[in-house]
């Protein structure tokens, strides 16, 4: 398991357009309505080293230039285990197989999705760890190979009651979003960044060895500043 700091992939010299949701799910003050459904674990309030990752939060807010993202609300907090339907992605491969992509309602999906995941019999419950750190928030991945693998049956069973797998199934990388980028970086903001980051990151894997997260959950969301959740899928 490795350790990384992102940032070169938000810095203006390396991109050519604005960030890929910019106008569609949020613009420079807020988040936009995009309804949708998902499975997430939230952050744990409950457990006491919660307080660790909103501290990280906090200090990536406090960054010069950090009013080049727009941050999501702190009980929005979550790494997502399987994305549901979204209303401004409709392709075959990213709705249920059931369903007319281009004109089926999200509430519609929604509710098949859910009468499906009532039989749903979850895989074996799992804990992340912090892997690395990008100015939009958290990577995280198993906090042990064990869980890494039960965290990844978690993903394969669920393309069952939800009818489709995306094209980055395999691939898919655990996160926990703290900001979306309005601006790209000043590429002068570089090396501040990588080492505030790389200070933010080791007291955080210290703090919080397990980051703390609530058991999977299907929720709608309307945008992204709440997940409502509909049926807790595990104990």
């Amino acid at each position: 398991m490795s350790i990384s700091i992102e940032i070169a992939q938000f810095l203006v010299s390396n991109q050519t357009t604005p960030p890929p949701s910019l106008g569609q799910r949020y613009d420079a003050k807020q988040f936009l309505p995009e309804a949708g459904n998902t499975v997430v674990c939230h952050l744990d309030f409950n457990n006491p080293t919660h307080r660790a990752v909103l501290k990280a939060r906090r200090r990536m807010l406090a960054l010069p230039d950090a009013d080049r993202l727009l941050f999501t609300p702190m009980n929005s907090l979550h790494m997502t285990v399987f994305e549901g339907v979204i209303e401004s992605r409709r392709t075959p491969n990213s709705w249920p197989a059931d369903f007319d992509c281009a004109t089926a309602s999200v509430e519609s999906a929604t509710k098949s999705i859910l009468a499906r995941l009532t039989e749903f019999s979850p895989p074996p419950s799992f804990a992340v760890r912090v892997a690395g750190l990008r100015p939009t928030g958290l990577i995280l991945e198993g906090a042990t190979e064990k869980d890494e693998i039960n965290l990844r049956a978690w993903r394969e069973a669920l393309t069952t009651p939800f009818g489709y797998r995306h094209d980055d199934h395999d691939s898919y990388q655990y996160h926990m979003t703290f900001a979306y980028p309005v601006e790209w970086l000043p590429d002068s903001a570089q090396s501040h960044w990588e080492a505030e980051l790389s200070s933010i990151l080791a007291d955080l894997a210290n703090a919080a060895p397990v980051i703390p997260l609530t058991a999977p959950a299907f929720c709608q969301f309307a945008n992204m500043n709440r997940f409502d959740e509909l049926l807790i899928l595990a104990d």
